[in-house]
């Protein structure tokens, strides 16, 4: 298995498989987002990814449904990091452990926030300043913000600096402007994750707003002792599809895809497979989080799911003899729990390649198992976290 020369890498944002032991600390317990959309639809037609072990994890709810004889290797993981968002998630998995989370504003931003940005931004002022979901607070706000060239602030539990404005009347250029200069801010005791840029147009009947597919976070650049930096540094080809490219500033990143849904990622990732033989195809798919988990839409999670397994034998069909498949998750985002922030659960591990044998790999201690994993299997340097998964070093 050493020599593998591509592994294809997806990241099914906040499918989450049960609360951590330290979910009360972060207000989940209980939470489930997998077992509870299967308690909730019994008949989730999800046959693929029950088939390579993801109801046969140690402590998968039950109503997630075990096959006798896994075709993959599964487990889950712990998240040793301190937080529950996406950056956190996906830095432990390249081996980076976040100590102090980072700054949440569940009530709005502060006055010392607010009021330097919008000095600094040279704005007229901001609308909202609430938690809010996306979609609803630019309903409610867009022909304010159209009248008044006010862009629309928001934020949720996570750590994020939202800021929403229209690309035909605010401009896309100058909301993205005024987004690096949110990040240069958001340092020291105000430092957060993420700052995300939100545009939207009216819709086709003019009578209402949708947003674009020109999102773009502004995350903090991780620490150069990581996977991505490593695999860089030995010639390793790495390639982006989805936000993989924002959550990491683009470290270590050669090609970056962006995608607008979870089935234009999909698209995306098999088009990738076809064009590049060697390396890593790092995929987020994100709708799982932003479109279901967040709306808390059981169903939609439910239906989501259930594309993406329709889709999965052609992943596998796409795969070479040295490939390797990794599916997993960041976080949770239980769509049947109370409120709308992401819940601090375990994260599902489903690996795969032709002639690995399955295993159950049972509980790992940290994300960052499969990104020393992936290193051990490329050749380079080990993580400062985590260890390698022996099943598929074997």
């Amino acid at each position: 298995m050493k020599n593998r020369r591509r592994v294809i890498w997806i990241v099914l944002d906040s499918v989450g498989i049960g609360a951590m032991p330290d979910a009360e600390r972060f207000g989940d317990p209980g939470a489930d987002t997998l077992g509870h959309i299967a308690e909730a639809y019994p008949d989730m037609k999800i046959p693929n990814l029950r088939a390579l072990g993801l109801g046969c994890i140690d402590g998968a709810n039950p109503a997630i449904g075990a096959v006798r004889r896994p075709t993959g290797v599964y487990g889950k993981a712990a998240e040793i990091s301190d937080g529950k968002d996406s950056v956190t998630g996906h830095w432990e998995m390249i081996g980076i452990r976040t100590e102090e989370p980072f700054q949440t504003f569940p009530d709005g931003f502060p006055d010392r926030i607010v009021d330097t940005f919008v000095r600094e931004a040279g704005i007229p002022g901001v609308l909202g300043n609430c938690v809010d979901s996306g979609t609803a607070i630019i309903k409610r706000l867009g022909k304010e913000h159209e009248e008044t060239g006010k862009p629309i602030l928001y934020t949720s539990q996570d750590s994020v600096f939202q800021i929403a404005a229209s690309e035909e009347t605010f401009g896309l250029d100058r909301l993205y402007q005024i987004c690096e200069v949110a990040r240069k801010q958001l340092t020291g005791r105000d430092l957060m994750a993420r700052v995300i840029a939100r545009p939207f147009i009216r819709n086709k009947d003019g009578d209402g707003y949708v947003r674009t597919a020109n999102r773009h976070d502004y995350a903090i650049p991780p620490g150069k002792e990581n996977l991505l930096a490593y695999l860089e540094a030995a010639g390793v080809p790495v390639i982006s599809v989805g936000k993989i490219y924002d959550l990491f500033s683009g470290c270590g990143i050669q090609k970056a895809n962006k995608t607008v849904s979870n089935p234009d990622g999909v698209n995306r990732t098999l088009e990738v497979m076809q064009e590049e033989k060697e390396g890593l195809i790092f995929t987020n798919l994100v709708e799982f989080d932003s479109t279901w988990g967040h709306r808390r839409d059981v169903r939609g999670y439910k239906e989501g799911l259930e594309y993406f397994d329709l889709r999965l034998p052609e992943i596998l069909a796409a795969m070479e003899e040295e490939d390797l498949l990794i599916l997993t998750a960041d976080h949770g985002c239980d769509p049947s729990y109370a409120g709308t922030d992401h819940t601090r659960e375990y994260v599902p591990i489903l690996l795969y390649g032709k002639g690995l044998q399955p295993a159950n790999i049972g509980t790992r201690s940290t994300f960052a198992d499969l990104g020393e994993t992936v290193g051990q299997l490329f050749g380079v340097q080990h993580l400062p976290v985590g260890t390698g998964i022996e099943a598929v070093l074997l």
